[in-house]
């Protein structure tokens, strides 16, 4: 697990820990390197399965909501994996290994990886497709900003220019993918990457990192703040099998293919689109107190025995508080009156998504989502 990882990495302890950095000063400096300059993060809390074998992209078109057949090898998707009920026990944030074409990469929430790597593993019968634990071979790395692409360009003839654009190159004689992430709105125009390292390069790569001038090392929990504010939800152990892909826009940001073929939970999936109305929806939120835990109910003041919603996961902000990504009923975001936990519990300020919320099996996809 990416544990691990940290062992291979020199690096101060704020940046190896998900701890919030204790000094105010430390913290301020890492947020303005998020939001303004650039940086570099141990994606700790990421975790990252190798599906490999002339079958898998087969495999997985048959498993997982988004096409993986058509996945070209300069982009990435996202996808998610559900269960017969069309509920989400995964998300993932996939991509092809140039060095292999029959080699394919899915990136999810680290406490998620185990279960849902042994689930697939089930699954695949007589097809030829193996499952692995891919940080056993690969480390990743959330980069961004000018400094930052300065570095990557030492790598990498070109940098992707779009959300979900993949690069790849060899480091030794190991193979590198890069993945431009999705933006994160208002919190930062400038782009970040997902940089996947081979373990036996992933010291002099940090070391090129860290060293370079106008780069800061931020805490993989502070880093989380942009992930937050790209509006891309994560599903974790605490939130598995609570939401169909609609109820965290899923379908919006380009998760799910309504032109493919069936999948575990498609009909569900399909009827909800199609026949349903859509009463959830993923927002942002800002709120104060202690942090926010995923799965942690919402209610309103008005009816507070009632759950209204749940956090699907959270960051600290850069004044303070918390600012997450919540699963609300649509009723209650339009009383905008939805607290955490109690009716005496922390206020949610409501704030904008980076994204509109859009049918796209009526309008396409902007090109910052589309798959």
């Amino acid at each position: 697990m990416t544990s691990q990882w940290r062992d291979l990495l020199p690096q101060p302890a704020a940046a190896s820990s998900s701890d919030v950095p204790d000094d105010a000063s430390a913290r301020a400096a890492q947020f303005e390197a998020l939001q303004t300059g650039s940086f570099a993060s141990l994606a700790s809390d990421t975790g990252l399965i190798a599906v490999n074998g002339a079958d898998a992209a087969t495999f997985l078109h048959g498993q997982l909501t988004n096409d993986v057949e058509r996945l070209a090898s300069a982009q990435a998707r996202l996808a998610g994996y559900c269960s017969a009920k069309g509920r989400l026990l995964a998300t993932f944030l996939m991509w092809r290994d140039t060095s292999s074409d029959a080699t394919i990469y899915l990136a999810c929430d680290v406490d998620v990886q185990t279960a849902v790597q042994k689930r697939l593993s089930m699954f695949v019968l007589r097809a030829k497709a193996k499952l692995t634990d891919g940080t056993a071979t690969h480390v990743l790395l959330q980069v961004g900003g000018p400094a930052a692409e300065a570095v990557l360009a030492n790598t990498f003839p070109s940098l992707p220019a779009v959300a979900l654009g993949a690069a790849h190159a060899t480091l030794g004689d190991a193979p590198t993918s890069l993945i431009r992430l999705p933006d994160a709105g208002t919190a930062r125009s400038l782009s970040r990457f997902l940089w996947s390292v081979p373990v036996t390069r992933a010291a002099e790569v940090w070391a090129a990192l860290t060293q370079a001038p106008g780069i800061t090392v931020v805490a993989p929990a502070l880093a989380a703040w942009l992930d937050v504010h790209s509006g891309v939800a994560r599903v974790t152990t605490a939130t598995q099998e609570q939401f169909v892909p609609q109820m965290v826009n899923w379908e919006v940001v380009g998760g799910v293919n309504f032109r493919k073929g069936c999948y575990p939970g498609q009909e569900v999936v399909a009827r909800s689109q199609y026949r349903g109305t859509i009463k959830r929806r993923l927002h942002l939120a800002h709120m104060d107190g202690a942090q926010p835990a995923p799965g942690q109910e919402l209610v309103e003041t008005s009816d507070p025995d009632q759950p209204c919603g749940m956090v699907v996961q959270a960051a600290p902000a850069p004044d303070g508080g918390y600012d997450a990504l919540v699963e609300v009923k649509l009723a209650a975001r339009e009383t905008n009156d939805v607290r955490l936990g109690s009716a005496d519990g922390p206020a949610l300020v409501f704030a904008e998504l980076p994204y509109e919320i859009i049918d796209p099996t009526e309008t396409p996809a902007s090109s910052a989502t589309a798959s």
